[in-house]
């Protein structure tokens, strides 16, 4: 698919200012989208939409089909006649940072009382009907959870973890409401980013969705799908994600996540990758697959490990699955997240279905000029980032690269290193990449204390918000005279 010239912002919906302690799909999301448009931005990037557990990583979800009931916007509840304003009096405050726990608690709290005072509607049954291949797992999956104080599923009774039919029947029975709850969670989340999606439409903004390569194994995909895993009789994973080690990591990186049975998955025609395309492509219009590499080949950890060593190298069918996804849908409006050890057959491949890959301008400096993060080795088809949310903000990298990167840098830049981030972003802008986008981070010169992820960490992740003055008429004019210079 051929993308027109365009720039945006990445920023994940729970980083939107709002009350309630987390941004969500209510007034913020559609302010925001009416600063794009002030701005000249044409595409919003966000994170994976998916109900987030421990960690809180939106790649690391309970399932890669259901929205995350922690975005609902609870105005929206009142105004449907659910909650009354003082139902909202114990919810967090207007936070610099989302605290997680304190709003899962509030908002489950609040939303169980929304669930009391819901009738199904027809519109309701509908939503259920035409997404039953994953939301009867889904619920039937959470209700489990909840009534096992959180455990995964791997520690349920035989029965349930083995999805015995009879004792299913019997859960869901005896969990109805609670499966009920669950299913109504996403018939509002749906119908709420629903609503945005329109708006932004309406104002020619794209959104840029996320698919993870993997899922977690504690989520309803792999309890559900255990055919299309690497798992034994037990359903434990023989072997888990990770990348081997390099320059960076001595022991490699131990993801652990369950892996993909390819040849499972292409003797059903890759149902389960067309159903997930699918739908993120129903709440969005651009695709960044993450870890392209993974559908060439994946490093395959025996399961028991506690280092990434002693993986090998697997055959993927990626090629199979996106001629499938690709017959089916029509089109790939996908962006490859190609960043890492790309080998010919990864180009081959990217290239093949003419997808634009990804380069960081935070790689670009202090090695020779056939480095492929420098803009004048960019080509045409692809997307240009200052840093992503797995990097640290660009004044923060600033900060911390050694004098021989910052001299290459202010060379080639022909630049004193004054507010390298907008630095950055102008010559992101002006390249020639067909895309151009930078986390909202760097338009506002953030040092690392407002960074979004540190890979590897369980630290202070995933919880920057924006405050509402800085989102400041001063700087989406800065950025539309920007946008307009560079022609996009």
């Amino acid at each position: 698919m051929k993308f027109e010239r365009a720039s945006g912002i990445l920023m994940h919906i729970t980083s939107l200012p709002g009350d309630h302690g987390i941004g969500s799909l209510g007034k913020s999301a559609f302010d925001f989208i009416d600063f794009l448009v002030a701005a000249k931005q044409k595409l919003w990037q966000i994170f994976p939409l998916g109900p987030t557990g421990y960690g809180d990583s939106p790649y690391q979800t309970f399932s890669v089909f259901a929205g995350n009931p922690l975005l609902i916007d609870m105005q929206d509840l009142i105004k449907r006649g659910l909650l009354a304003q003082k139902d909202l009096e114990n919810m967090p405050a207007n936070t610099a940072s989302v605290d997680f726990g304190a709003v899962f608690k509030a908002k489950h709290q609040v939303l169980q009382k929304a669930y009391q005072k819901f009738t199904a509607t027809s519109e309701y049954e509908e939503f259920c009907k035409q997404n039953n291949f994953w939301l009867e797992n889904y619920a039937t999956f959470m209700a489990i959870k909840d009534n096992k104080n959180g455990q995964p599923w791997n520690k349920w009774d035989e029965k349930l973890k083995q999805r015995d039919f009879g004792k299913l029947q019997e859960i869901k029975t005896n969990l109805a409401k609670q499966i009920g709850y669950y299913k109504f969670l996403q018939y509002i989340f749906y119908d709420q980013w629903r609503k945005i999606q329109d708006y932004a439409h309406s104002k020619n903004i794209k959104i840029i969705g996320d698919i993870p390569i993997y899922v977690a194994f504690d989520s309803a995909d792999a309890w559900a799908n255990p055919e299309y895993f690497l798992f034994d009789e037990n359903k434990q994973p023989t072997h888990v994600a990770g990348v081997p080690p390099d320059a960076f990591t001595e022991t490699g990186q131990l993801w652990g996540n369950p892996l993909y049975d390819w040849k499972t998955m292409q003797e059903d025609g890759f149902k389960w990758w067309i159903n997930r395309f699918k739908i993120t492509l129903s709440c969005c219009d651009i695709i960044r697959l993450d870890h392209f590499l993974g559908l060439v080949n994946y490093w395959a950890v025996p399961a028991e490990d506690d280092t990434a060593i002693n993986g090998t190298w697997q055959p993927a069918l990626g090629r199979e699955m996106l001629e499938a996804v690709l017959k089916a849908l029509g089109e790939l409006p996908v962006i490859a997240e190609d960043l890492g050890a790309v080998t010919p057959p990864v180009e081959q491949l990217r290239d093949d279905f003419n997808l634009p890959g990804m380069k960081i301008l935070q790689f670009a400096f202090g090695s020779g000029d056939d480095n492929p993060f420098l803009p004048h080795n960019f080509p045409e088809n692809c997307v240009v980032y200052t840093g992503t949310h797995d990097n640290e903000t660009t004044r923060g990298w600033y900060e911390n690269i050694p004098q021989p990167v910052k001299d290459h840098l202010h060379h080639y830049l022909q630049f004193d290193g004054s507010n390298v981030a907008w630095k950055l972003i102008e010559t992101a802008w002006h390249s020639r990449a067909v895309m151009a986008l930078a986390p909202m981070q760097d338009f506002l010169n953030l040092d690392n204390s407002a960074r979004m992820n540190t890979p590897g960490t369980l630290g202070d992740n995933w919880k920057w918000r924006v405050l509402p003055e800085q989102l400041s008429p001063e700087l989406q004019n800065k950025i539309a005279e920007l946008t307009t210079a560079a022609g996009r």
